[in-house]
């Protein structure tokens, strides 16, 4: 990724220079970090409230609760290798749970803590398993029913119907997710390599 950052920026500065437009590249780029920080600042209250009432749900237990609806589901279908009550399990659902509300940047602690407890529950160090590949997976292709980080960048740019994303999201993620687990079981199948965990 280092290196494809580095050739945009070099073929970005090289036609510029040759086009004559340096002064509009440095505009650009002066306007880019503003727009950047400006978007960080505005989408900073965002995550600090639904951080905020996904702490307090974790406190009333609604997202323990959460976790027991889907963990049998996840159990056996994805990860029939890891303990039913262990905190791998626990940490999964709720990581799939807060995706499912559209809050990724609440989920990526989740997330970490759940691969930190399934190292611990394999006993595995340094090599990735079966379990902690699919989970990345899952992850990264999260299935969304509430869309709640795009909807509110999409107000934040002036759009009067910020929800209306919501067929498309829900559609495409239940695709991305299904594709992704497919993927990752196929390969896992066909390589033949046996996980050490």
């Amino acid at each position: 990724m280092s290196f494809i950052m580095l050739f945009i920026i070099i073929f970005s500065v090289v036609t510029a220079f040759f086009s004559g437009n340096i002064s509009l590249l440095s505009t650009g780029i002066m306007q880019g970090a503003a727009d950047g920080v400006q978007l960080i600042i505005s989408i900073c209250g965002n995550i600090i409230l639904w951080s905020g009432l996904l702490n307090i749900a974790d406190k009333c237990g609604i997202t323990d609760f959460l976790a027991k609806i889907i963990s049998p589901i996840i159990c056996r279908f994805f990860f029939p290798k890891l303990k039913k009550d262990g905190d791998a399990i626990k940490n999964i659902c709720m990581n799939i749970s807060v995706n499912l509300l559209g809050l990724g940047n609440a989920a990526t602690p989740l997330g970490l803590a759940a691969m930190e407890n399934i190292e611990k529950e394999k006993g595995i160090s340094e090599t990735a398993c079966d379990e902690m590949i699919l989970f990345v997976v899952m992850n990264t292709a999260s299935m969304q029913l509430i869309p709640t980080t795009a909807a509110f960048l999409r107000m934040q740019n002036g759009s009067k119907a910020p929800m209306e994303i919501l067929p498309c999201v829900i559609i495409s993620s239940i695709v991305s997710l299904s594709v992704g687990i497919i993927m990752a079981k196929t390969i896992s199948k066909l390589t033949g390599k046996k996980a050490r965990c």
